[in-house]
């Protein structure tokens, strides 16, 4: 029996997924350079990679173009924890890759959250087995940064080497459009959206000791909120809308 082009190309590709040329949540090649590769028309390859989404090979996302399915991580936002615990619990595992350490002015926004001239910030993208999973920066006093090196905050989270307990964190989410810069760290289109998040920690004391912010690329995570229905009250809510003001 003649195969169909758009099969043969289907099984080549699930081929390479599964030789772990493309590992889970890994984005494809565009439609047009995979219509290259193979030499054929546009409509052809979307065929094939229609084939390989309905077995739950592949899936794609407006924006992101086609990527080897996987389970998206999913932040629990009930309680306080770290980036690699979310990981651990997902069966991946964590990474990162240190991209500045360094000891800098603090601007206006950091400095009015933690309350201090000199910061250390540590940049780096953090990996799930291996691939970029967000891109961090994270701020502390210089006061406590000082007795940190490259070295521990490329080995273990800053929870764990903050003098002290944490207390609590505020953590605010957004939807943004990935930059030039950050979608080459993230490996993904650039423009493509992701989740941006900014988070204040405190001590048991209530002070801020780490002003973070997180760039999740959008079709490798999601946020769970666990909702219950709250006693009566006159108080505010926690939710709040940020629009034009």
């Amino acid at each position: 029996m003649r195969t169909v082009r758009y099969q043969e190309i289907a099984a080549a590709l699930k081929a390479r997924v599964s030789d772990g040329e493309f590992p889970a949540g890994r984005l494809l090649p565009s439609e047009a350079e995979l219509s290259a590769t193979y030499r054929v028309s546009r409509v052809t390859m979307r065929r094939a990679l229609e084939v390989l989404r309905e077995a739950g090979v592949l899936d794609a996302r407006q924006g992101f173009g086609w990527f080897v399915a996987s389970s998206p991580i999913r932040q629990k936002m009930g309680r306080l924890g770290t980036i690699e615990a979310q990981m651990a619990a997902s069966g991946l595992t964590p990474g990162r890759r240190i991209l500045e350490f360094a000891f800098v002015a603090a601007d206006r926004q950091v400095k009015s959250v933690l309350g201090c001239e000199q910061v250390l910030r540590v940049r780096r993208v953090s990996l799930a087995d291996d691939l970029p999973f967000a891109l961090v920066t994270v701020f502390c006093p210089a006061e406590i940064g000082q007795h940190l090196s490259r070295a521990e905050v490329e080995r273990s989270p800053f929870y764990e080497l903050l003098p002290g307990s944490v207390g609590d964190a505020t953590q605010t989410i957004g939807a943004a459009v990935v930059d030039a810069a950050d979608a080459r760290l993230l490996e993904v289109p650039l423009g493509s959206a992701v989740l941006r998040c900014e988070r204040v920690t405190r001590n048991l004391d209530g002070v801020a000791v780490l002003f973070s912010t997180h760039i999740y690329p959008a079709h490798r995570t999601e946020f769970v909120v666990d909702l219950t229905q709250p006693e009566p009250s006159i108080a505010a809510t926690g939710l709040r809308l940020v629009g034009d003001v």
